[in-house]
């Protein structure tokens, strides 16, 4: 099938399986000059997106965002740009090839910038849609965005990809059947709007993905698909030329889970956890198995070889179930980077290896020897961690720690492998300078090899993070940013794993150098197993920091000073 954006390619590598719905991978290339293929940006998949606020990804600045190789694809929710009109974005100079990424700070060789109206992760209550309008949420409000005005600034700010505008309501469900026919009826028409020609013959359209409407209904989830695959006539084929149906002109697909979650009544529902009841886990698995449902349904009808992107995942384990029952290509990491603001390092891999911390796994996923899960993270806002000087993973490892065969992946975060500066580097503040050091220098240096410093410690982002330090947050982002694309580098290990890799085996004394093949049900099954899914480390970490960012008026030893008398009497109290 024809690309419907010449300058991005999604291509699938050849699924196990025909089912259309089969673990699978792929990869999506951006063609930044497509007449002297000068520079491509390859995107493996499954693989993550970064989420961003006003444009930023938060807690980084340009150096970090530009040092973190897991950066790749950044996705900007363009709603928080309207309290000015017109936005600011939109009035860079006309003749930028790029101007979101110069804008925004991004690097148009390394990074691919997707644009939506809203962020898919904002639940909040709006204001109704209407038959020509968006409600959108900014700092003064809330903005009315329309078709014609979303077009306009898709053609002004160039990103590589775009989201067209969908009628989803973020009110209390239940919906009447007429509501969820105007929410198709209108996101196909505004579908349709964002497809047509550009004004300037010279310009071309950035690629568009669409999100699929119909909630949690599912003969409207199937209405809209099929509406996407209608043949046009007439005057609405002559406005979409040459597409002959709409979704002739679409890259992907979307699905956000939160107004589906709304849908089902399930927003306020966190996931299972270990102490959850019987009844509590099964009503979550029921949730789970409806979300399947209705992807499933929007998906059916529609070609098999487009992107799949899903938004607002909880955990690594709703990603590997997602990729397991749907065929997903692409996640947000928006739970990793929250999960650094409140001060939790990841530590987990796929698949998962031999770890005494973990015990034995037997060939059905069962954990024998310890059924206690691992936290998929530390909380280093615990007092636990004051005097921890190990680095921030256990199953990583820091460059300058790499040993071979010490059972650890490197982790080239800016946090556990910091990279030395050049000794002899210049640092060059002005043109003036700059000549100066080329006429006197003799000969062009050569470039030095990369040296790593230790990593940064435990205690010492712990310490950060009771001090107030923004630098501890910017460190963890790095890091967790840096697991996460790990995991799905494991991930898309696995599923090439019809073959084989040279790995540790699991649950048997590891012999360096063996070959085994994997099955991917068994090895999702083994991280389900030795991982606690609920994220409670991320609920505990939450509490400690709001303890800590409402903390006033004294310093760090006075509050922990206080905390130690105050535990002090009460166990002085206990014991009377």
């Amino acid at each position: 099938m024809a690309s419907p954006s010449p300058g991005i390619r999604f291509s699938l590598i050849a699924p196990s399986t025909n089912n259309k719905f089969s673990p699978r991978l792929g990869s999506l290339l951006l063609l930044r000059d497509r007449a002297q293929n000068s520079l491509q940006i390859s995107i493996p998949t499954p693989g993550i997106l970064t989420t961003t606020s006003r444009g930023v990804i938060p807690h980084l600045s340009r150096d970090h965002q530009n040092l973190t190789s897991a950066i790749k694809w950044v996705h900007i929710p363009f709603e928080s740009f309207l309290e000015h009109n017109p936005p600011v974005p939109t009035i860079q100079k006309g003749t930028e090839k790029h101007p979101m990424h110069r804008f925004l700070g991004f690097l148009p060789s390394k990074h691919v910038l997707s644009m939506s109206i809203r962020d898919p992760d904002d639940a909040r209550e709006m204001p109704t849609n209407g038959n020509d309008h968006v409600s959108a949420n900014c700092l003064r409000g809330v903005r009315k965005v329309s078709p014609t005005d979303w077009r306009s600034y898709t053609l002004a700010c160039k990103p590589d990809l775009v989201v067209a505008l969908s009628d989803t309501p973020y009110i209390n469900p239940p919906y009447s059947q007429k509501r969820l026919t105007k929410s198709i009826e209108r996101s196909a028409a505004w579908l349709a709007t964002l497809l047509r020609p550009p004004p300037d013959p010279s310009d071309t359209n950035p690629a568009v993905l669409v999100h699929m409407a119909g909630l949690a209904s599912i003969p409207a989830r199937r209405a809209f698909a099929e509406s996407l695959l209608e043949q046009l006539h007439d005057a609405e084929a002559e406005a979409v030329k040459p597409h002959k149906c709409l979704d002739a002109g679409v890259t992907g697909y979307t699905f956000d889970l939160v107004p589906i979650r709304l849908a089902l009544g399930s927003n306020s529902s966190p996931p299972p956890t270990s102490n959850s009841t019987p009844s509590t886990s099964n009503s979550n698995q029921t949730r789970d198995s409806s979300i399947h449902t209705l992807i499933q349904t929007s998906l059916y009808p529609l070609p098999h070889d487009k992107l799949r992107l899903v938004n607002s995942t909880r955990s690594p384990h709703e990603v590997l179930d997602l990729i397991s029952t749907i065929g997903i290509d692409l996640f947000d990491a928006g739970w990793a980077q929250r999960a650094a603001g409140v001060g939790v390092a990841l530590d987990f891999r796929f698949p998962v290896r031999r770890d005494p911390r973990i015990g034995v796994v037997d060939g059905l996923g069962q954990v024998n020897s310890n059924p206690k899960k691992l936290d998929l993270g530390h909380n280093l806002y615990s007092l636990q961690y004051a005097f921890d000087f190990s680095e921030l993973g256990d199953t990583f490892c820091g460059s300058s720690q790499a040993q071979p065969h010490n059972g650890k992946d490197v982790c080239l975060c800016g946090a556990c492998s910091p990279v030395r500066p050049p000794e002899m580097e210049c640092i060059v503040h002005d043109t003036i300078n700059l000549a100066t050091s080329m006429t006197t220098s003799s000969s062009t240096p050569s470039p030095s090899p990369v040296q790593y410093e230790p990593p940064f410690t435990r205690a010492y982002i712990h310490h950060l993070l009771h001090t107030h330090e923004m630098s501890a947050h910017a460190l963890l982002v790095m890091h967790n940013l840096t697991v996460v694309e790990a995991f799905f580098e494991g991930i898309r290990e696995v599923l090439r794993g019809s073959g084989h890799a040279v790995l540790p085996d699991v649950g048997h004394d590891s012999t360096e150098g063996t070959e085994r093949k994997y099955d991917w049900t068994h090895e999702v099954n083994l991280f389900n197993a030795a991982y606690d899914g609920s994220l409670r480390v991320v609920d505990d970490a939450m509490e400690m920091w709001k303890d800590v960012d409402l903390a006033r008026g004294k310093g760090r030893l006075g509050r922990e000073k206080e905390r130690e008398k105050e535990k002090q009497e009460g166990d002085n109290e206990d014991e009377v």
